[in-house]
């Protein structure tokens, strides 16, 4: 995806599986069987197997969403495609976090459950069972730090000892003396206590409630979308298959649990207890390390999700931005550090059933806007490549939206209450941040009005209008920027009468178009004229009087003999250190819709990037950023580049607008890969940065940009982002450390 900074793609379909898998086989079967049998008795059964039935509607409408936009986020990213970045997304993107982070913390208080069942001292302690869930946690934080490939691993032999596990349980069960038996699972021969029917049908659908989260698998698949490898076939195998082998493991597991005990109602450790009574202590042994492994694997696959969810808040700017920094590794650190840290304090809650009914309640919210946001997809972009099509539409998401608002409605009503109050908070920060960013915007306008200054010395050679036109849409893209038109008049032309009265019939004809151009953009603006000896040194006057200064543009002299003087002065002001730069190569220009910016990653390019957005934005104009890379690039390397170019571009604009898409060519020949790009598509502009060294060069601006700017017919703005010896030296000597960069 080109158009923000990626995740690598590094998962491959059994880890993904396993995400899916492991990740929700884990504490839930094993803390909440007992639940559920206190709840529904032998009738938490059909609730599990309804539930997971019912789930297949919900998640053939994420194989669809997850295929079509296969980006990290899951369901924000859904919700914001069909309606916008306004509070719905927010709202659904922070959910989805907080429930994958609710369910981080109870998948960790499940693992210290189940370290009880060798260490029986720690169920008696409270602070016992609070300090190993804290310890799970960070382990994990640990390990998503050190990259998801590591996860990944670790997930397919966790779920692969899981699997086994179970196995032995449910076969264990069936088979030996002491396990399943049906007077036990119906002692009086029946499956509800009441013959209310109405009240049998609220009493499965409150269990389901109670253990939805136990399904969420493709939630998370989804999340981690934008880190599988071939998303387009192995999101939807990995999720069909995932859910499907969740559904038959809790059904079968739930069965032999309930049909071996009467007693496990309310108890975080059935599964331990019922086998014990047809395995005894080998058994537990083997279900305790099971139970540790799957708690393992739930904290691991719900911390990942959790972590980019948040990664993609705050790189759309709805979460702090820091949150999406990426380390060597391309992983979030500051997002993972931050989940681990609420998921500790979480932890501190400790009641199971709360935690579950919290994240239950608030991964169907997230569930229910998604369905609704697939079926607004389909009229708004009907023909939208979609690797995936769910069948039955709308049937399909009709089913799924109505199932998520029925559990809603059985939902424990202190945790609805407490996910409403979270709704409100979050809503409230939504509109506060709007406000306060608002209120920032204009406060600095008024303390600032036109303070900073582009500057335009007038060049006798040279008809200037484009350069003017170029000038005012950059001021007119930025509030405090105005223009300042500048003639610097030589002693002795100022002291011969007819040289000057020719100076300002010039300078008059420029000075209107200055004018008309300011005017139509509105764009404060004034003329100043100052003597010095030289063009050169009455600029560099100019700029030391007066440090606001933000551009100065020039244009590329028509005759050799003027050109040759322009090297002069552009030397001596590339050399004092004291302002921005920009040269235009002016072939004509008569729109500025469509630009190309070229970045190889130093500063005057990426330099360039902020120039072209500015240009884009005051004529709603589109840029195509492109890096050229070596043709024999393998495919890794190659979206490594791509996520390197994502990644230039978020840091000078803090987001990536609509109208900029980026790409990545291929060639050995960086100045001829650009002059072919601009031969393919009809630019307007290439807006491309100076090489970066010092000015002794045959070229003032470096070989590549000469060649560039020669081989196309397409008008060149050269920038030159100023920047001091001591703060450039440094920044090369960063650069010879870090080749990529």
């Amino acid at each position: 995806m080109a158009g923000k900074r990626t995740l690598k793609r590094q998962l491959n379909l059994t880890q993904v599986i396993m995400l899916g898998t492991a990740g929700t086989l884990g504490s839930g079967i094993f803390l909440l069987s007992g639940h559920a049998a206190a709840v529904a008795g032998p009738a938490a059964i059909w609730a599990v197997l309804i539930a997971g039935i019912l789930s297949f509607s919900i998640a053939l409408n994420y194989c669809e969403l997850a295929t079509t936009y296969p980006e990290t986020g899951g369901a924000m990213t859904y919700v914001r495609e069909a309606w916008g970045k306004g509070l719905i997304a927010f709202l659904v993107g922070s959910m989805d976090c907080l429930s994958s982070t609710f369910y981080t913390a109870l998948s960790a208080v499940g693992f210290a459950y189940s370290v009880s069942i060798f260490f029986p001292a720690l169920a008696a302690s409270a602070f016992s069972i609070g300090a190993v869930a804290i310890f799970a946690i960070l382990l994990f934080v640990i390990l998503n730090i050190l990259g998801v490939t590591k996860v990944g691993n670790l997930q397919v032999v966790m779920g692969g000892i899981l699997l086994v596990a179970f196995a032995i349980y449910v076969i264990a069960g069936f088979t030996m003396p002491n396990g399943f038996n049906t007077a036990t699972l119906l002692p009086d021969g029946r499956w509800f206590s009441s013959d209310d029917t109405t009240v049998n049908i609220g009493i499965i659908l409150k269990t389901i409630a109670l253990i939805y989260a136990m399904y969420v698998g493709f939630e998370v698949i989804a999340d981690d979308a934008e880190e599988v490898r071939n998303p387009t076939k192995n999101i939807p195998m990995a999720i069909m298959i995932s859910l499907f082998l969740i559904v038959v493991v809790y059904t079968l597991v739930i069965t032999v649990a309930m049909g071996t005990s009467r007693d496990i109602a309310g108890s975080e450790t059935a599964i331990s207890d019922t086998i014990r009574m047809f395995l005894g202590t080998p058994g537990a042994t083997i279900i305790g390390i099971a139970g540790m492994v799957g708690s393992l694997t739930s904290i691991n696959s719900s911390m990942l999700s959790a972590t980019r969810e948040s990664f993609t808040l705050s790189r759309d700017g709805a979460w702090p931005t820091f949150l999406s920094r990426l380390n060597k590794s391309r992983v979030p650190y500051f997002a993972i550090i931050f989940i681990g840290a609420v998921s500790v304090l979480v932890t501190g809650i400790g009641a199971v059933d709360f935690l579950s009914y919290i994240t239950s309640g608030g991964y169907l919210f997230v569930l229910l806007l998604s369905n609704l946001s697939m079926i607004s997809l389909r009229k708004k972009y009907p023909f939208i490549h979609r690797p995936f099509k769910v069948p039955f539409f709308p049937l399909t998401p009709i089913v799924a939206s109505l199932v998520c608002l029925i559990v809603l409605r059985y939902s424990e009503p202190r945790a609805l209450l407490f996910m409403t109050g979270i709704l409100i908070i979050f809503s409230i920060y939504y509109f506060a941040r709007l406000g306060l960013s608002s209120w920032q915007e204009e406060h600095q306008r008024s303390l600032n009005p036109g303070r900073y200054r582009i500057l335009l010395p007038i060049q006798q050679d040279s008809g200037m209008e484009n350069l003017i036109r170029i000038g005012a849409r950059i001021a007119n893209a930025q509030s405090d920027l105005s223009m300042c038109l500048l003639q610097v008049v030589e002693p002795q032309v100022a002291d011969n009468d007819e040289t000057l009265a020719a100076l300002e019939r010039s300078r008059q004809y420029t000075l209107a178009k200055f004018i008309r151009h300011a005017v139509e953009r509105n764009v404060p603006m004034y003329a100043k004229t100052v003597t010095n000896l030289t063009p050169a040194e009455g600029i560099i006057s100019e700029l030391r009087s007066d440090n606001n200064v933000r551009l100065l543009l020039f244009k590329w002299p028509a005759s050799e003999s003027e050109q040759a003087k322009f090297n002069q002065t552009a030397k001596a002001l590339i050399n004092s250190d004291l302002a921005n730069m920009g040269l235009l190569f002016d072939r004509g220009i008569d729109r500025l819709e469509n630009i190309l910016v070229p970045v190889g990653g130093g500063i005057h390019s990426k330099f360039a990037i902020q120039i072209a957005a500015s240009l884009a934005k005051a004529d709603n104009g589109t840029v195509d950023i492109i890096r050229v890379v070596d043709e024999e690039l393998d495919d890794e390397l190659y979206e490594d580049q791509m996520a390197y170019l994502q990644e230039i571009v978020m840091i000078e604009l803090g987001n990536i607008p609509g109208n900029i898409s980026l790409h990545i060519i291929r060639g050995n020949d960086p100045a001829a890969a650009i002059i072919e790009e601009t031969h393919q598509r009809e630019y307007d502009l290439v807006v491309i940065g100076s090489f970066e060294g010092n000015t002794h060069g045959k070229h003032l601006f470096g070989d590549l940009v000469e060649r560039v700017r020669r081989g196309t017919s397409t008008s060149v703005l050269v920038v030159r982002q100023h920047e001091s010896a001591a703060a450039s030296w440094l920044r090369r000597q960063i650069r010879a450390s870090n080749p990529r960069t």
